[in-house]
């Protein structure tokens, strides 16, 4: 059984600042190792149930947050910038589940800690055939594409409940119960492993049960940008287009193809943008 492993970092229990999950310095050193062990956690659950084979997509910031050599099941390292499928790089049809770890909310939940949707600075909100959408719901979008189920989300309850319109039957995993943007309460570094652990295995036990993303296609994504700006420059891309001075639409029977679409436009807003 082979796993599609994409992690974030600001869902890990305790982060709650961007200091603690942006390098370099003394607490994101101390998170990132937080953030290695839940996803070891997840790949010890795996183990469990029978995987052999695992991909991580190391997917935060500068994409180089864990270490290699200490990654469980000998799994493979996919860590860098500028992948073209970002998050879900390296995910095709050979795989027989995904999971997304240490997972956020979107740019729209504003009670969500760290809440973002790919770029913070340029993203105001972005909809799935006309839902809320964080990184967990766009993402899967390639999953579907590929026809491999996500079958394990961890992260605050807001993640997994905008998670779930896309993923309904996902195994979720809470580590933190969200605050405000900058405070959440979370369970112990070892509790949440644990639930980890258990949640991957019990996930795997029942993959077969696991449908693909209920997502409706021809599929569409709208994105709300910070300014006009951003979204006249995201119609600049074939099959954009501007549905009010901040607001671009994507459509596509293609979910791959929309996927690819969405990360051109945030390829483009991050070069203005930052």
């Amino acid at each position: 059984m082979k796993v599609f492993l994409s992690t974030d970092m600001e869902g890990t229990a305790g982060v709650v600042d961007w200091s603690q999950c942006r390098g370099p310095g003394q607490e994101y050193e101390y998170y990132r190792g937080q953030l290695q062990a839940e996803v070891n956690a997840a790949i010890d659950g795996a183990l469990a149930a029978g995987a052999t084979e695992f991909l991580v997509n190391d997917s935060h910031s500068t994409m180089q947050n864990l270490r290699p050599d200490e990654l469980h099941g000998r799994a493979s390292y996919l860590s860098g910038r500028h992948k073209p499928l970002y998050m879900m790089e390296g995910l095709d049809d050979s795989f027989d589940a995904a999971f997304f770890v240490s997972y956020h909310g979107s740019a729209n939940s504003t009670s969500s800690v760290l809440y973002h949707t790919y770029n913070p600075r340029a993203i105001a909100e972005v909809r799935l055939n006309g839902a809320i959408a964080g990184e967990a719901g766009v993402n899967a979008l390639v999953a579907l594409a590929h026809g491999v189920p996500v079958v394990l989300i961890s992260g605050d309850r807001l993640t997994i409940d905008e998670a779930q319109p896309f993923c309904p039957d996902v195994e979720a995993v809470v580590v933190k119960e969200s605050v405000s943007h900058n405070a959440a309460l979370s369970l112990h570094p070892d509790v949440a492993r644990e639930l980890i652990r258990e949640g991957a295995q019990r996930a795997l036990n029942r993959v077969t049960d696991f449908q693909l993303p209920d997502i409706t296609l021809p599929a569409e994504l709208t994105v709300r940008f910070h300014n006009r700006a951003l979204a006249e420059l995201a119609c600049a891309l074939r099959g954009v287009e501007r549905q009010d001075e901040k607001v671009v639409a994507m459509r596509n029977d293609d979910p791959l193809q929309l996927f690819r679409t969405f990360i051109a436009a945030v390829m483009l807003s991050r070069g203005v943008s930052e």
